[in-house]
């Protein structure tokens, strides 16, 4: 499969991309480079291959789930301009 250049000012034109003049032609090539490799791996004989043959059982280590702070939060309250029982005060925004 091979597009020509109105076809691909026509893409451009449906996807909203403006290209230039200059561009149409690059973009024409490299497309049709991307679909000449497509057209390559559509031609691998994949017949009698499992889909999931490489897909091994693994276990990975888990973690617990425990929440914390890092202890940081002094640090980090340290910067702010205004604060209230260990948290950022901020001006009301909404009624």
């Amino acid at each position: 499969m091979s597009l020509t250049r109105e076809n691909v000012a026509k893409v451009a034109k449906l996807a909203r991309i403006r290209l230039e003049e200059a561009e149409l032609d690059a973009m024409k090539v490299e497309i049709n480079g991307i679909l000449n490799w497509i057209d390559h791996l559509q031609q691998v004989n994949t017949d009698g291959v499992d889909i999931f043959s490489e897909q091994q059982e693994q276990h990975l280590p888990e973690r617990p789930d425990i929440v914390d702070d890092g202890n940081i939060v002094d640090a980090i309250l340290a910067n702010a301009p205004e604060k209230t029982h260990g948290m950022f005060a901020v001006p009301k925004v909404v009624e």
